[in-house]
């Protein structure tokens, strides 16, 4: 769940001028398991089963491309299940599933892997090998977990600062942060191939971006001085910016929702994710709570909390 930077991990952005995102891992989970299949073929069970001879005919390119980086050509069978629609949420499952996947299959092969080997590697599976036109964000928050404030350096190089405050102050931002669900799913390949380009080619747009980026370094400064009062003015000015980014980042509905929750307390709020659909969240007191979900009542309310720790292997036989 980003709060403020979103858009400038994106290699056309943060060559040019670096980038930095202040986001939180939430305990919405991708399950994936890797175990010996009897035979020599691959089966692989995700929202389809796939049931294969090699992994260069499978069909899912996340698998297969996991799959060749880690030298696994067949003989195990793969499961995956998710807390959340798995594509268009704005909320990372993608990456989840990626950084899961090469999680368990180093797991499987008897290696231990670090929480920065795979976020390479899922950056590496997702930009580089399937060609997807996203950011690194979802990748480093699904590998580290925690709060953090995640620099993305003009060198591809990424850096990784946990957000240091009060244990008192994230229950309470935990609490007067409340989440719906819109029901819309889009492809966010195309919302941010057309943002990269827009954000890489100088001009207005590119301006947007950098008062994007010195919004997450505002709110870690807030965060740092154990002030979370201002949380909700940040959201609603880095949701501005990012509207003016491109016209298919908002729409009418989501506008008018985005109103009635203001209208009835929320300090300010964002849409999660390239936009256009997905998840909405919103930070307000929580006396407010009730009067929101009134005004949003044809949304669905989804609870969830912060998660401190990342992808890790909790069952091996």
């Amino acid at each position: 769940m980003s709060f403020a930077g979103g858009g400038s991990d994106i290699a056309t952005f943060y060559h040019r001028h670096g980038g930095a995102v202040l986001s939180t891992a939430i305990d919405k989970y991708v399950y994936v398991t890797v175990s010996e299949k009897f035979d020599h073929t691959l089966r692989i069970s995700y929202s389809q089963t796939e049931e294969v001879e090699s992994a260069a005919l499978v069909q899912h390119p996340l698998v297969r491309e996991a799959l060749h980086l880690l030298h696994v050509n067949g003989g195990v069978e793969i499961t995956s299940v998710a807390d959340i629609p798995s594509r268009g949420t704005g909320l990372g499952s993608s990456s989840s599933f990626t950084i899961a996947l090469l999680h368990a299959l180093h797991a499987y092969q008897g290696h231990y892997v670090s929480a920065e080997e795979l976020a390479r590697q899922s950056c590496m599976i997702e930009i580089e090998r399937c060609k997807e036109p996203i950011g690194k964000q979802d990748q480093y928050a699904a590998a580290y977990g925690g709060l953090n404030f995640i620099q993305f350096n003009q060198d591809d190089s990424v850096s990784i600062e946990p957000v240091i405050c009060p244990r008192a102050t994230l229950r309470q931002l935990e609490s007067e942060l409340i989440v719906f669900y819109t029901g819309i799913t889009r492809s966010a390949s195309e919302l941010l191939a057309h943002q990269s380009r827009v954000i890489g080619g100088g001009g207005d747009k590119e301006s947007v971006m950098k008062s994007m980026v010195k919004l997450a370094f505002d709110l870690r400064g807030e965060f740092q001085r154990n002030n979370i009062s201002t949380f909700g003015d940040i959201l609603h000015e880095s949701w501005l910016l990012k509207k003016s980014i491109a016209d298919s980042i908002s729409s009418p509905q989501i506008d008018f929702w985005y109103a009635q929750a203001r209208n009835a307390g929320a300090r300010g709020g964002k849409l999660l994710g390239a936009g256009s659909g997905g998840f909405m969240v919103f930070h307000a007191p929580v006396e407010s709570h009730e009067a929101i979900r009134v005004a949003l009542s044809d949304l669905r309310e989804v609870k969830f909390g912060f998660e401190p720790q990342g992808s890790r292997i909790i069952f091996v036989h």
